[in-house]
């Protein structure tokens, strides 16, 4: 089977192609970047490149996009002619050259203002029925991209499934006061109890979806660590996260003290992969029991994969006040 993978040059997007090409699989890796992971160099907003690129392709997954990291740095325009305009081209010439499998990686941040409950109400608990509130650019063509995606499903009959990733990136948190407060893997180890994918993990939700893309149709899918909270956790994750945690981790306290590492003191969402787990049949293995076996062991709790991918950053310069500029 003839993969296509957009976003080739990226975290995701080059994970799937190693993982691809060391099952042998005829994968494809397209990119507006050159990578020893990317086959064909071009922009996806052009629709000659995605022409070119799709012949003879029977799945497609994509993940190229203008990111977060992005916002304060690219015009709208230009997230909208990669994330809209870009995922058009494909799904047009998805329909026209007989695609069988059409994977979008979309993200949480759809969500936007819904993960954000005020002060003195619970956690929000983020299922794929929460209605999305998006915040900012990316978001807003994110959300735009996954209509048109059920749009081609409904009208052309295109088998497409969207994957709602949580954050898997390595680099530091971009809020500065976090990044003051906690050590990066002390952040990203607490992540995966609420908000955090390993990159591995990703990954074999995205094979598990292209294979069952056919049989289901269409669907939205949350891919983030499996949480070990409950709704009955929720008022007290806003307000007193660390005894919650102590409550089902008992061990977890001296483990990170021993770190150096601290709790966050609240939570303000949980992602929750329940439909992707039951309807993809994904068992994601990276969750924060592993960080604890990780850390009695020594060991490192990211994925072998995540740290051959290691940190790509989003931008060819650096900043000085953080891993990338906030709007």
């Amino acid at each position: 089977m003839s993969i296509l993978v957009t976003g080739s040059a990226g975290h995701l997007g080059e994970a799937l192609m190693r993982t691809l090409r060391a099952q042998g699989a005829q994968a494809t890796g397209v990119d507006i970047k050159h990578s020893a992971y990317t086959d064909l160099v071009g922009d996806i907003a052009d629709r000659n490149f995605v022409k070119t690129a799709i012949r003879g392709i029977r799945t497609v997954i994509h993940t190229a996009t203008l990111h977060k990291p992005h916002v304060a740095t690219h015009s709208k325009q230009d997230f909208v002619d990669t994330n809209i305009t870009g995922t058009l081209n494909l799904l047009e010439e998805a329909v026209l050259n007989g695609v069988s499998a059409f994977l979008f990686t979309s993200t949480t941040s759809t969500f936007g203002a819904a993960m954000n409950p005020a002060k003195g109400e619970p956690a929000a608990w983020i299922t794929e029925e929460v209605m999305p509130q998006p915040k900012n650019i990316y978001s807003v063509t994110k959300l735009a991209a996954e209509s048109l995606c059920e749009l081609f499903h409904r009208k052309d009959k295109l088998p497409v499934l969207i994957l709602r990733t949580s954050r898997f990136f390595p680099e530091d948190d971009d809020n500065a006061e976090t990044r003051q407060r906690y050590e990066t893997p002390n952040v990203q180890a607490l992540e995966l109890l609420y908000r955090r994918v390993d990159i591995a993990d990703a990954v074999s939700a995205h094979l598990l979806a292209m294979e069952k893309a056919g049989t289901i149709g269409f669907g939205k899918y949350i891919i983030s660590a499996t949480t070990p909270f409950a709704t009955s956790h929720l008022g007290q994750l806003h307000t007193d996260a660390s005894a919650v945690i102590r409550s089902l981790y008992p061990e977890s306290e001296g483990l990170f003290e021993a770190k150096g590492w601290k709790f966050f003191p609240e939570f303000d969402r949980v992602y929750v992969n329940a439909r992707a787990r039951r309807e993809l049949g994904w068992e994601p293995e990276y969750d924060f029991a592993h960080v604890l076996r990780c850390l009695r062991e020594g060991t490192d709790f990211r994925s072998p994969l995540a740290r051959e991918v290691g940190s790509k950053g989003y931008h060819d310069e650096e900043f000085g006040e953080g891993p990338f500029p906030v709007e």
